[in-house]
Protein backbone atom coordinates (compact mmCIF):
# COMPACT_ATOMS: atom_id res chain seq x y z
CA UNK A 1 0.00 0.00 0.00
CA UNK A 2 0.96 3.38 -0.87
CA UNK A 3 0.80 6.41 1.97
CA UNK A 4 0.51 9.68 0.11
CA UNK A 5 0.92 12.67 2.03
CA UNK A 6 0.63 16.49 1.62
CA UNK A 7 2.36 18.90 3.36
CA UNK A 8 0.19 21.24 4.91
CA UNK A 9 -0.04 24.92 4.13
CA UNK A 10 -0.53 28.15 6.18
CA UNK A 11 -2.14 31.06 5.31
CA UNK A 12 0.01 33.99 5.07
CA UNK A 13 -2.30 35.64 8.05
CA UNK A 14 -1.91 32.08 10.05
CA UNK A 15 1.81 32.57 9.63
CA UNK A 16 2.07 36.09 10.55
CA UNK A 17 0.04 35.19 13.62
CA UNK A 18 2.32 32.36 14.64
CA UNK A 19 5.84 34.33 14.05
CA UNK A 20 7.41 35.55 17.13
CA UNK A 21 6.40 39.29 17.67
CA UNK A 22 4.20 38.44 14.95
CA UNK A 23 0.09 40.14 14.27
CA UNK A 24 -1.75 39.72 16.89
CA UNK A 25 -5.54 38.83 16.49
CA UNK A 26 -6.70 41.79 17.40
CA UNK A 27 -5.02 43.82 14.40
CA UNK A 28 -5.30 40.61 12.17
CA UNK A 29 -8.98 40.91 12.12
CA UNK A 30 -9.35 45.14 12.27
CA UNK A 31 -7.37 44.47 8.89
CA UNK A 32 -9.80 42.20 7.23
CA UNK A 33 -12.22 44.53 8.18
CA UNK A 34 -10.94 47.18 6.61
CA UNK A 35 -10.33 45.14 3.61
CA UNK A 36 -13.36 43.92 3.53
CA UNK A 37 -14.91 47.48 3.80
CA UNK A 38 -12.95 48.77 0.44
CA UNK A 39 -13.90 45.51 -1.14
CA UNK A 40 -17.81 46.84 -0.37
CA UNK A 41 -17.06 49.98 -2.18
CA UNK A 42 -16.53 48.05 -5.40
CA UNK A 43 -19.21 45.86 -4.74
CA UNK A 44 -21.45 49.02 -4.02
CA UNK A 45 -19.91 50.34 -7.70
CA UNK A 46 -20.49 47.20 -9.65
CA UNK A 47 -24.14 47.14 -8.52
CA UNK A 48 -24.74 50.25 -9.53
CA UNK A 49 -23.36 49.50 -12.61
CA UNK A 50 -25.03 46.11 -13.12
CA UNK A 51 -28.73 47.60 -12.12
CA UNK A 52 -27.69 50.69 -15.38
CA UNK A 53 -27.12 48.00 -17.65
CA UNK A 54 -30.22 45.91 -16.57
CA UNK A 55 -31.72 48.92 -17.27
CA UNK A 56 -30.78 49.89 -20.41
CA UNK A 57 -31.21 46.89 -21.79
CA UNK A 58 -33.98 47.16 -24.55
CA UNK A 59 -37.10 45.74 -25.19
CA UNK A 60 -37.44 42.94 -27.62
CA UNK A 61 -38.51 44.55 -30.96
CA UNK A 62 -39.44 41.23 -32.15
CA UNK A 63 -39.45 37.61 -31.46
CA UNK A 64 -36.25 36.99 -33.33
CA UNK A 65 -34.16 39.40 -30.49
CA UNK A 66 -35.82 38.01 -27.88
CA UNK A 67 -33.18 35.18 -27.03
CA UNK A 68 -30.01 38.12 -26.79
CA UNK A 69 -32.40 40.71 -24.84
CA UNK A 70 -32.63 37.49 -22.25
CA UNK A 71 -29.73 36.51 -22.35
CA UNK A 72 -28.36 40.15 -21.66
CA UNK A 73 -30.83 40.63 -19.14
CA UNK A 74 -29.51 37.48 -17.54
CA UNK A 75 -26.13 38.46 -17.75
CA UNK A 76 -26.67 42.17 -15.62
CA UNK A 77 -28.85 40.21 -12.94
CA UNK A 78 -25.84 37.52 -12.15
CA UNK A 79 -23.59 40.20 -11.87
CA UNK A 80 -25.91 41.83 -9.61
CA UNK A 81 -25.86 38.50 -7.15
CA UNK A 82 -22.05 37.91 -7.62
CA UNK A 83 -21.76 41.38 -6.13
CA UNK A 84 -24.18 41.85 -3.62
CA UNK A 85 -24.05 38.02 -2.31
CA UNK A 86 -20.55 38.36 -0.34
CA UNK A 87 -21.05 41.37 1.90
CA UNK A 88 -25.43 39.87 2.50
CA UNK A 89 -27.35 42.39 0.44
CA UNK A 90 -30.23 39.58 0.40
CA UNK A 91 -32.63 41.76 -0.69
CA UNK A 92 -30.96 42.77 -3.66
CA UNK A 93 -29.95 39.03 -4.14
CA UNK A 94 -33.56 37.99 -3.69
CA UNK A 95 -35.00 40.12 -5.91
CA UNK A 96 -32.07 39.24 -8.79
CA UNK A 97 -32.55 36.02 -8.33
CA UNK A 98 -36.10 35.70 -9.02
CA UNK A 99 -35.71 37.54 -12.53
CA UNK A 100 -32.84 34.58 -13.30
CA UNK A 101 -35.65 31.96 -12.58
CA UNK A 102 -37.75 33.95 -14.74
CA UNK A 103 -35.50 34.16 -17.36
CA UNK A 104 -34.11 30.81 -16.95
CA UNK A 105 -37.29 28.76 -17.09
CA UNK A 106 -39.08 30.95 -20.25
CA UNK A 107 -39.09 29.78 -23.27
CA UNK A 108 -37.46 31.97 -26.05
CA UNK A 109 -40.03 30.66 -28.57
CA UNK A 110 -42.75 32.24 -26.88
CA UNK A 111 -44.19 35.88 -26.51
CA UNK A 112 -42.64 37.38 -23.10
CA UNK A 113 -43.84 40.67 -21.51
CA UNK A 114 -40.76 42.43 -21.16
CA UNK A 115 -42.20 44.90 -18.45
CA UNK A 116 -41.37 42.26 -15.81
CA UNK A 117 -37.84 43.21 -16.50
CA UNK A 118 -38.31 46.65 -16.35
CA UNK A 119 -40.00 46.46 -13.17
CA UNK A 120 -37.18 44.38 -11.71
CA UNK A 121 -34.70 47.00 -12.77
CA UNK A 122 -36.62 49.91 -11.16
CA UNK A 123 -37.37 47.60 -8.16
CA UNK A 124 -33.30 46.33 -8.03
CA UNK A 125 -32.64 50.66 -8.38
CA UNK A 126 -35.65 51.17 -5.33
CA UNK A 127 -33.81 48.39 -3.11
CA UNK A 128 -30.67 50.10 -3.75
CA UNK A 129 -31.27 53.16 -2.45
CA UNK A 130 -33.78 52.72 0.34
CA UNK A 131 -32.23 53.00 3.68
CA UNK A 132 -31.87 49.42 5.66
CA UNK A 133 -33.97 50.77 7.76
CA UNK A 134 -37.13 50.98 5.23
CA UNK A 135 -37.44 46.96 6.31
CA UNK A 136 -41.39 47.07 5.63
CA UNK A 137 -41.21 48.76 2.68
CA UNK A 138 -38.05 46.48 1.50
CA UNK A 139 -40.50 43.16 2.47
CA UNK A 140 -43.65 44.64 0.52
CA UNK A 141 -41.36 45.61 -2.82
CA UNK A 142 -39.78 41.64 -2.63
CA UNK A 143 -43.17 40.52 -1.61
CA UNK A 144 -44.82 42.05 -5.04
CA UNK A 145 -41.58 40.84 -7.19
CA UNK A 146 -42.16 37.18 -5.67
CA UNK A 147 -46.06 37.61 -6.29
CA UNK A 148 -45.29 38.30 -10.00
CA UNK A 149 -42.61 35.68 -10.41
CA UNK A 150 -44.41 32.73 -9.00
CA UNK A 151 -47.77 34.13 -11.28
CA UNK A 152 -45.87 33.92 -14.37
CA UNK A 153 -43.66 30.57 -13.35
CA UNK A 154 -46.39 28.62 -13.01
CA UNK A 155 -48.03 30.15 -16.19
CA UNK A 156 -44.76 28.98 -18.11
CA UNK A 157 -44.81 25.39 -16.21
Amino acid sequence: MTLITHPRRKSNLAKMIDSAGGLSIGVALTQARANIEAMRARALSLIDAGIGVLEAVPAPTGPEDLPSRLDEAYRATTTLIDAAGPFELHDLCRAASGLCDLIGAIDPEEAFDWRIVTVHARSLRLLQTLPLEAAEERARILQSLSEVIERKLAQTG
